[in-house]
Order: structure tokens, then sequence, then C-alpha cells
């Protein structure tokens, strides 16, 4: 984070959860921040704090869930 640029990939579920906060003080610091994100997921959001970039998996939200 030195250079002022972070990329984030986090897990699905409590690891962003606990992560999301801390993120998102980095980018209102000015840090250039990019999270990496499942199209399919819970908690992980689109925002305007951090540029968020989506990848496609095979899993819907019902399996997912079922998953679980």
């Amino acid at each position: 984070s030195d250079g002022g640029k972070l990329l984030v990939v986090p897990m699905v579920g409590s690891h962003w959860l606990s992560m999301q906060e801390l993120v998102e003080k980095l980018s209102e610091r000015g840090h250039e921040v990019v999270v990496v994100v499942p199209e399919v997921s819970w908690q992980m959001e689109t925002t305007q704090a951090y540029e968020v970039v989506t990848f496609p998996v095979t899993q819907t939200l019902e399996e997912l869930d079922n998953s679980f």
C-alpha cells in the first residue's frame, strides 16, 4: 500500500465483511483500490468508494446458498 495502489481479492463471506471497512478507509485516504469479486456472491456489492472488477463463475446464487 506504500505505492498508493492496492488489489484486493477477498473470499466470499465473513472475510470480506472484516476487510470492507479497511478497504473503504484506504480509498478515502487516496489509495487507488481495485476489488476483484465473483459475479455471484452474498455481501460483495458495487460501491463508488473503490473500483470493482467482477469475474464470471459457473455457480448460481441458489447453488451457492444450497452449498452452505
